[in-house]
């Protein structure tokens, strides 16, 4: 296979999951055969994201979420990150966007999580998690 154009786009977390879950990414790998080839990536990857918010959204939201996000001026790897990683506090948009104070003044980042958590559907609910809080503020 010969790679016609690299990096011809930014893919968002959403668009690789949707990827790994039409080639069956989902499936077992027998790691015990060489361990880290091709499928047992993919197969890690894809566990990764059925945790992360790619696993609940959609493409309109997305496209929907793009759209907006120009509307407050980021960049294309701002809007990528703000996509994929969801943000509900402004801590997190901070970290997310380059001179957000300078940029989003006022209440500007509100309104950007705001948008976010209007847009965009929160990340699956991961078994365990409660367990696992309860064993460490108990213990």
């Amino acid at each position: 296979m010969k790679v016609l154009q690299p990096c011809a786009g930014l893919l968002t977390n959403h668009e690789v999951f949707q990827l790994l879950t039409d080639r069956g990414a989902m499936g077992a790998v027998d790691v015990s055969q060489g361990g880290m080839g091709p499928a047992a990536i993919e197969c890690q990857v894809y566990r990764y994201l059925c945790a992360a918010p790619a696993a609940t959204q959609t493409r309109a939201a997305v496209a929907a979420c793009t759209e907006w996000a120009a509307s407050f001026g980021l960049t294309r790897a701002e809007t990528l990150q703000l996509v994929n990683l969801r943000p509900s506090q402004p801590v997190e948009a901070h970290l997310i966007i380059s001179d957000c104070e300078m940029r989003l003044p006022g209440d500007r980042v509100e309104q950007l999580l705001q948008a976010v958590e209007e847009t965009l559907p929160a990340a699956p609910e991961v078994e365990g998690t409660e367990e696992e809080a309860a064993a460490v503020e108990g213990g």
